[in-house]
């Protein structure tokens, strides 16, 4: 009686399949990080920055200069 040989258990992935899986992975967070800094740079970048420096603030925060209508008797 002759026996058959095994065939190959196809539930444990093999070497090559896990390397091309891998590399799919990586391309595919890498395609996802250059979009993330596209979309970035398009819709964020342009806008300016606002001044933040001590003289901005004191000016947006501290008391108006013109006199408020209570102040006069």
């Amino acid at each position: 009686m002759s026996t058959l040989p095994a065939e190959p258990d196809h539930t444990t992935p093999t070497r090559r399949t896990l390397r091309r899986l891998s590399v799919e992975l990586i391309l595919i967070v890498l395609a996802k990080i250059a979009l993330l800094t596209l979309i970035w740079w398009v819709a964020i970048a342009p806008h300016p920055r606002p001044d933040t420096s001590p003289a901005a603030i004191s000016r947006l925060l501290g008391p108006s200069s013109s006199p408020s209508p209570e102040a006069n008797p």
